[in-house]
């Protein structure tokens, strides 16, 4: 090999580094239909947005999919609202909030709630041990298999109260239902974690 060619091709200039472009130009470039940059944005997010939408939907995460492309299509249909004042990661984490509520809502509305009738309430549970339960780091695995097992009204509830820190009347006023009622399907959640905590 001759020595002066290798030293010619160390001296000569790399190929510049083309810097990402900002938040602000990838959405220009998202809203001009530019494919490349469509591609781009969905490279750039899609984990981050999967990863927080899976989280908040644990243990029932074979919705997670689903509620990340709703994210997403929400995110094409209102990004003329963009203005850049947080960042683009920040606004598509709200977006996806957003989705996961709706999902706690429309998936209350829907289930079959164990025990509707009107029977006594279960004695009264400590809300903080569960909220302690759910927040542990040691606890996280146990606490997601106990989830898995409860009927999905149950767990459905609790997550809403504890894990998204929402108060009886928001969920209440959300899912269409008395203060009452979800107190008494909080109460009858509670319980049966309970149980099956100290049974594990």
């Amino acid at each position: 090999m001759d020595p002066t060619q290798t030293r010619a091709q160390a001296t000569q200039p790399h190929a510049p580094v083309v810097p990402e472009p900002s938040d602000e130009q990838l959405v220009l470039e998202v809203l001009r239909k530019d494919r490349k940059a469509t591609a781009e944005f969905v490279n750039r997010h899609a984990d981050h947005v999967y990863s927080y939408v899976r989280r908040r939907l644990i243990p029932h995460t074979e919705f997670a999919d689903d509620l990340v492309q709703e994210v997403f299509l929400a995110a094409w249909e209102n990004l003329e609202k963009f203005r850049g004042e947080s960042s683009l990661r920040t606004w598509l984490l709200g977006i996806a909030r957003h989705k996961v509520e709706d999902h706690y809502r429309k998936r209350l509305r829907e289930v079959q709630v164990p025990g509707e009738e009107e029977s006594p309430l279960p004695e009264p549970v400590d809300p903080h041990s569960i909220e302690e339960a759910i927040e542990q780091e040691q606890a996280i695995k146990k606490t997601q298999e106990i989830l898995a097992g409860l009927p999905e009204a149950y767990s459905l509830v609790l997550l809403w109260r504890y894990w998204e820190k929402r108060s009886l009347s928001e969920i209440a006023v959300s899912i269409g239902k008395t203060e009452k009622a979800v107190e008494r399907l909080l109460a009858r959640a509670r319980e049966q974690f309970k149980r099956k905590w100290h049974e594990q």
